[in-house]
């Protein structure tokens, strides 16, 4: 037998993982082309102040971003990517500190090596920051302590009203760009999980039908069993009762009938039998044409299924008897129960079913095609269970097929 489909929460969390997975890469990739483009810019607007120095530094960081991006495009690689990435978001800006001079002269160039543990945070997870994180402070404190001693101590021919301007610059570019790449970060988040929230809510509304479509279909116990164990399911039940109610002479009055009316009678009929089912705690197991068939005692705790099935099939004849559109057609219905051992299990692949087996479920059958006109048919078990509690008719002998001759009583009335 098939396994019956996993719960939504798993698909809904592999859903979010890979909406996540693509944000992280979209969100790298903007930072990536952003920072060239910076890079760029700060270039342009040295050169435009008369400020020359060489411009190895700035391209040679241009060609081997604009390069990853590319081999990430074409190989899908995105650890590689994330990697080169991310080393030059943290080693460039302290080359250019360096190639210029120190912290004051580059205006405070090296805080854009601060978007590496950041950006990792981001993309990679915390875990994963951490090394980078540790090698920017590590950077930071040996910039720091050989700035001194590093040519172009002063601040050579950079006015300090440049510095100033820079160092504001570098500080707001680099503020804004972390503060924006993390709100977009988190709005995108949200946003997925609002999505997802959806579609699982959508998830779990289609289980629900699933589920009442299952239980529709199988008695609850068995549902939950095969919800939470698929596979076999094959029960043995030592005592239980079983019952068949056939709709006399309903066969010829289909001839009479379109077979939207006759689909809608045996609907009115049988829906009526499944209330009575539901009432007196009892499983439908299954509708035979225009026979209804009816079980007692398979479940865990259940008592006095006998006496319960009695008074349904009581019902069951007083509602056939009393019901308007049967009475103008003359119907009548008779009914057979047996009580003794069973095997219930649940059969095939597709549209699955719950049936039982057993000389139980025969002699029940046997009973009912044995009964004539309204009358309810009984075997001696059944009969020494109720014989306390309902009237019976004398037992009288019925030749049974495959079985011979056997006591049968009819039940009248309960006491």
């Amino acid at each position: 037998m098939g396994e019956l489909p996993g719960p939504p929460e798993a698909a809904a969390k592999e859903a979010m993982e890979m909406q996540e997975d693509a944000l992280r890469r979209n969100l790298l990739i903007f930072a990536s082309a952003f920072m060239t483009f910076a890079v760029m810019m700060w270039l342009a607007i040295y050169w435009m102040m008369g400020l020359n120095f060489s411009s190895n530094v700035p391209l040679a960081y241009q060609a081997i971003s604009v390069t990853s991006l590319i081999y990430y495009l074409k190989s899908r690689n995105f650890a590689a990517f994330r990697f080169v990435q991310l080393g030059l978001f943290l080693f460039a800006p302290f080359i250019m500190q360096w190639s210029i001079g120190n912290s004051v002269a580059s205006s405070g160039v090296m805080l854009w090596a601060l978007l590496a543990p950041v950006l990792a945070v981001v993309v990679a997870g915390w875990r994963e920051s951490i090394p980078w994180f540790i090698a920017y402070i590590v950077l930071t404190v040996v910039s720091g302590f050989f700035d001194f001693y590093l040519d172009g101590g002063q601040q050579g021919n950079i006015p300090l009203k440049t510095i100033g301007v820079f160092f504001a610059l570098n500080f707001v570019a680099m503020s804004s760009i972390i503060y924006f790449l993390i709100r977009h970060f988190v709005l995108e988040t949200e946003k997925i999980k609002s999505q997802l929230d959806q579609k699982h809510s959508l998830l779990l509304e289609e289980q629900g039908k699933s589920e009442q479509l299952l239980n529709n279909v199988l008695p609850l116990h068995i549902a939950q069993r095969l919800k939470d164990k698929p596979g076999l399911i094959a029960d043995g039940h030592a005592d239980a009762t079983v019952m068949f109610a056939d709709i006399v002479n309903f066969t010829q009055l289909t001839e009479q009938m379109s077979p939207e009316q006759m689909v809608d009678l045996l609907n009115t009929i049988f829906s009526w039998f499944d209330s009575f089912s539901d009432k007196y705690g009892l499983e439908k197991i299954k509708t035979i044409g225009d026979a209804y068939m009816v079980a007692g005692g398979l479940t865990r705790g259940s008592h006095d299924y006998v006496a319960r099935m009695a008074d349904m099939a009581l019902e069951m004849r007083e509602m056939v008897a009393k019901h308007p559109d049967l009475m103008k057609h003359g119907m009548s219905i008779h009914i057979g129960i047996a009580t003794g051992p069973v095997v219930a299990g649940v059969i095939g692949t597709k549209r699955i079913i719950y049936d039982l087996w057993g000389d139980t479920v025969n002699i029940a059958s046997r009973l009912t095609d044995e009964a004539t006109g309204d009358h309810i048919q009984v075997d001696t078990a059944t009969y020494k269970r109720l014989r306390h509690q309902y009237r019976f008719e004398p037992p009288s002998i019925t030749h049974m097929k495959g079985k011979g001759d056997m006591p049968t009583y009819r039940l009248i009335e309960k006491i």
